[in-house]
């Protein structure tokens, strides 16, 4: 079986100390709002709680929660693996796990590297080949650490 991970990078403009802390609790700046799970409510923000074992999940405009996953590692500033359980019709699943790491590597003293995978997609069973696409996409992983770099340079 061919590896289906999504593996990408971008090089932000900031130390990395302030890459990890956007990255994790700056979330509300570079998350597309479009990119929500809460049914016909509007995203207000999508929040990850800073510890081994905290969940990651939105909050809507009418104040209504949904999960998302939760922090499997937290090892600031350098990693943080995140358990990822939405599934392929974007809902949240208990019982899904793929996993979402993040390394920030120290690239100078105001540059900072951040290398993202996003492993075990063939747990999406037949819906592998099509989530793998999503997340590959604009619209996906390249485009949310686009705008992550843009609110890391900020």
């Amino acid at each position: 079986m061919t590896d289906q991970s999504v593996r990408k990078s971008v090089t932000v403009n900031a130390p990395i100390e302030k890459a990890f802390t956007v990255f994790t609790q700056g979330m509300p700046g570079w998350w597309p709002g479009s990119h929500h799970l809460g049914g016909d409510t509007e995203l207000k923000e999508a929040v990850l709680e800073g510890k081994e074992g905290g969940r990651w999940y939105e909050i809507g405009v009418d104040g209504s929660e949904c999960d998302w996953g939760r922090v499997l590692t937290w090892e600031p500033p350098t990693r943080l693996v995140l358990a990822w359980q939405i599934d392929a019709t974007w809902h949240f699943d208990a019982q899904l796990l793929t996993e979402v790491e993040v390394r920030f590597v120290p690239e100078g003293p105001d540059r900072t590297r951040v290398e993202l995978e996003h492993r075990n997609l063939d747990r999406f069973g037949d819906a592998q080949e099509q989530i793998r696409a999503a997340f590959d996409s604009p619209g996906g992983w390249p485009g949310l650490l686009e705008k992550f770099a843009q609110a890391a340079a900020a």
